[in-house]
């Protein structure tokens, strides 16, 4: 495993992170893929294995059952806390990003992963009904009261991030480091403006979606997995690119045919090679993080990321709330 500094941070992380997304009760209400205690934990101890020490997940994943079941899971382990880097979110509950939100919500995610500080605390969305001014001095109290070591961001339109860094800047406050966002060979529309924001203040990349649901996987556009049938939200990502983003998925297949590897590996390999420090793999099955850590140790040339990125169209902007 290779390791890498969240943005400007002292934290480590492994340039693979598990997505807590994957774990926690099956509801018709949110997944039905996701995975039970028994087998989180399975997952979470395979991925410590192969050294990955870097979790996300979120408040609202599976109404809190990722985090209940990823905090229970390095209990039973053993695994040192000072040895895991956790990152959760907050957006996607009452208040949203509001003061008193946050300052709620960081203590039931506390309390959920069985822990008294946060690696990474991130927010989910841009909050269209609260003051950037009054998010940011939040998130910057809970740095300032040890119950967070670093503050991210999630899917959002590059002036809205801006902004957020500038009210920091301006304030004193603690600024962002990292982004989490939507990006992937078949979404890449963050490169426009989200992407060089975050170079801008040398925050890092931990996107979502890294192989696209899956998609970039397998050489069928369906898996016939319990996800590909099931996931509504998978289907509003992706379906309606379809015909141009199979072209590229077929190109991903040729490469890994050429390097003699698996598709998953090209996919994640495009990440290193844009300069993404960890991108977050959800995996459901013990195989997927072999395939993911190994890519870590494959250089693509340039030639081979212009063969993956020349049939890209532009797609319909998926993840930044627009606005109301």
């Amino acid at each position: 495993m290779k390791y890498t500094k969240l943005g400007n941070t002292d934290i480590t992380v492994s340039q693979i992170c598990v997505g807590g997304m994957s774990f926690g009760e099956e509801s018709e209400k949110f997944h039905q893929w996701t995975l039970d205690q028994e087998k989180t934990q399975q997952m979470i101890a395979h991925a410590y294995e192969l050294g990955v020490n870097f979790i996300d997940t979120a408040n609202c994943y599976s109404f809190g059952t990722s985090e209940e079941y990823i905090g229970q899971s390095l209990k039973n382990l053993g695994i040192p806390r000072d040895k895991v880097v956790l990152a959760s979110k907050v957006y996607f509950n009452d208040g949203k990003l509001g003061k008193e939100a946050i300052l709620r919500e960081i203590d039931g995610t506390l309390k959920r992963l069985q822990t008294d500080y946060l690696d990474l605390y991130q927010i989910h969305r841009f909050d269209y009904d609260t003051p950037i001014e009054e998010t940011m001095e939040a998130l910057d109290s809970l740095v300032k009261s040890g119950k967070v070591r670093a503050i991210g961001a999630s899917a959002m339109y590059g002036y809205q991030f801006h902004n957020m860094q500038i009210a920091a800047e301006k304030n004193g406050w603690t600024k962002f480091s990292t982004m989490q966002n939507h990006y992937n060979l078949l979404y890449r529309e963050d490169e426009r403006e989200l992407i060089p924001i975050c170079r801008q203040y040398g925050v890092s990349l931990i996107p979502y979606s890294s192989l696209a649901g899956g998609h970039l996987t397998h050489k069928t556009w369906e898996s016939g997995s319990k996800r590909s049938d099931t996931d509504k939200v998978l289907k509003d990502k992706y379906d309606r690119a379809k015909d141009n983003d199979m072209q590229i998925i077929a190109r991903v297949s040729d490469l890994a045919d050429k390097y003699g590897v698996t598709m998953t590996e090209i996919a994640l390999a495009w990440h290193y090679a844009k300069g993404v420090a960890a991108p977050i793999v959800g995996a459901t099955k013990v195989a997927h993080l072999d395939d993911a850590v190994r890519a870590v140790d494959l250089a693509l040339t340039d030639e081979d990321v212009k063969f993956l990125e020349e049939l890209y169209a532009p797609h319909e902007v998926v993840g930044a709330l627009p606005a109301k």
